[in-house]
C-alpha cells in the first residue's frame, strides 16, 4: 500500500489527534523498526514497518468493527446539530470514518453495529438481501392471534408496498405484552408502524440481533466493544 506519514498512521489507528501525537513523538514515545522516531513527517509502510507506541505495537487495520449497546436518547447518525449521536459513545475507539450501520430510533435501544466498512454496511442494509432483524418489543396488549396472523401476512403500513411478512411471538401477554418481532426490512419506524397497523402501540423497543450478529447480554447500555473474530467471520469479514 502507499506510504503514510507517521502521525497520520497513528491517528488513523485511533491513538490520538495528529497534534497530540506530534507532542508524543517529541517525547520519544514512538519507535519505528526498533528505533525511536520523533518526526511526524516520517513516511512509513503500514504493512511492513513495525511501529510501537508507548510500548505497544500498532498494527495496521483497514476496517474496524464494533458492537454498541445503544441506550435511549441518542440518534443513529455521525453528527446532528440538535441531538446527541451514538458516535459520542464511541470515544476512544480506533478507526477513521466510523459510522452506524442502519438506524435505530432515538428512543430505541440495543444492538448497533459501528464500522468503517462500507461494503459490509451495504450487504446488511440492501433491501434485496432481506437481512433478519430481531427486536424485543413491549406492546400495548393484549396481543391476539389475529395480530400474529396479520404480521405473518405482511401489513399495509402506508407505503407504496405492504411490509414483508414478519414474525410476532408472544413471550408474555397482558396490558404490556412482551413480544419478539422479526422483520427482514429496515423501513422508517417500521416496527412502530406495524404495531399501529394492528391497533396496538410500541411501549419499548430493543434490537437483539441483525443477521448473524447478536447483542452481547453482558455489554452494558451505552458501552461498546470490538467484534470477536468469530463474529467477524459470521459477518463475512474475518
Amino acid at each position: 500500500m502507499s506510504m503514510l506519514r507517521l502521525d497520520k498512521f497513528l491517528a488513523d489507528m485511533g491513538k490520538g489527534t495528529r497534534s497530540e501525537l506530534k507532542r508524543e513523538l517529541k517525547k520519544g514515545l514512538v519507535t519505528v523498526n526498533g528505533k525511536t522516531e520523533k518526526s511526524p513527517e516520517r513516511k512509513i509502510d503500514p504493512e511492513t514497518d513495525q511501529v510501537v507506541y508507548r510500548g505497544e505495537p500498532v498494527c495496521y487495520e483497514k476496517f474496524f468493527y464494533y458492537m454498541l449497546n445503544k441506550p435511549p436518547g441518542f440518534v443513529s447518525a455521525t453528527e446532528d446539530r440538535r441531538e446527541r449521536t451514538v458516535m459520542e459513545l464511541m470515544k476512544g475507539a480506533s478507526g477513521k470514518g466510523l459510522f452506524p450501520v442502519g438506524r435505530l430510533d432515538k428512543d430505541t435501544e440495543g444492538l448497533l453495529l459501528i464500522t468503517n466498512d462500507g461494503e459490509l454496511a451495504h450487504r446488511l442494509l440492501h433491501p434485496g438481501r432481506h437481512v433478519d432483524k430481531v427486536y424485543m418489543a413491549e406492546l400495548a396488549g393484549p396481543v391476539t392471534e389475529e395480530m400474529i396472523r396479520l404480521f405473518a401476512e405482511g401489513l399495509d403500513i402506508g407505503d407504496d408496498k405492504p411490509a414483508l411478512p414478519a414474525r410476532l411471538v408472544v413471550l408474555e401477554n397482558g396490558p404490556r405484552a412482551r413480544t419478539e418481532i422479526t422483520i427482514c426490512e429496515g423501513r422508517y419506524h417500521q416496527v412502530k408502524r406495524m404495531a399501529e397497523a394492528v391497533g396496538s402501540r410500541v411501549l419499548s423497543l430493543k434490537r437483539l440481533s441483525m443477521g448473524p450478529l447478536k447483542l452481547d447480554e453482558n455489554l452494558p447500555a451505552g458501552h461498546y466493544r470490538p467484534l470477536t473474530q468469530e463474529e467477524r467471520q459470521e459477518l463475512g469479514t474475518g
